[in-house]
């Protein structure tokens, strides 16, 4: 893989540190700047246009849903700029999560992530895939279904922008269809139900259900059930 320039927006020297020394556990992963504000960062991003940047929420002169906010508008005056963000925060209330989608970040993760998933999330941001931690997941789906239904005429709030699915990916789905049981499973998963209670609710063993759930994130072509769920939604194949 390229290698990956990481600038690491984040005021507390300590976590600094700590989010230094677990990316640069991965050889092709770079740190290529450190700021300990919004202001600093905003400078580095563009200074050193890195491919991903991570960024605290609660930074001491202004925000990071407003750095966010204040890059994107950069971008939109000069295409060079084409970091991606990577919302790293302890703050996971509704209007956190869903203020920094809104304002263009890529993906959102919670700090006390383990080093190997927090690797991962770069990795998937800087290949442009949006990371949703899991323990705000059910955020982000009860907004893409309210989405879904303001796009039925159900309601007119107003909406952060959502990207559909791929056209490659809607024709591996058609290509490749779910079975009626993996339906059964894949609304259940929507529902944020794990393995024992879908087994539970079908009548079905833990092992067949896992059956089932290997052949959904394959059909799907995403690695993981939160994935599932949202690319469920986002498609239309469950509502």
């Amino acid at each position: 893989m390229k290698e990956i320039k990481v600038l690491i927006i984040e005021d507390h020297n300590l976590t600094r540190i700590g989010l230094k020394a677990a990316l640069q556990s991965r050889e092709d992963i770079k740190i290529v700047g450190e700021a300990p504000n919004a202001t600093e960062g905003l400078k580095l991003l563009q200074i050193f246009r890195p491919d991903v940047a991570t960024v605290d929420i609660g930074l001491p002169d202004f925000d990071g849903i407003e750095l966010t906010r204040k890059y994107r508008d950069l971008q939109a005056e000069n295409e060079e700029y084409n970091t991606k963000l990577l919302v790293l925060t302890m703050q996971s209330s509704e209007d956190s999560v869903l203020a920094a989608l809104g304002a263009g970040a890529d993906s959102y993760c919670m700090k006390d992530i383990e080093s190997e998933k927090l690797i991962d999330a770069l990795v998937e941001t800087y290949e442009g895939n949006s990371w949703i931690d899991p323990n705000i997941a059910d955020v982000v789906l009860r907004k893409i279904r309210a989405e879904a239904e303001a796009q039925n005429g159900e309601g007119n709030a107003k909406n952060i922008s959502i990207r559909a699915i791929d056209s490659d990916i809607e024709k591996v789905i058609e290509s490749c269809p779910l079975t009626a049981r993996e339906l059964e499973v894949l609304e259940l998963i929507v529902e944020g139900c794990d393995n024992a209670t879908i087994a539970k609710r079908l009548f079905l063993t833990v092992g067949t259900v896992k059956t089932h759930v290997r052949g959904i994130l394959s059909k799907l072509c995403v690695d993981d059930r939160t994935q599932a769920a949202v690319r469920a939604l986002r498609s239309g194949i469950v509502s």
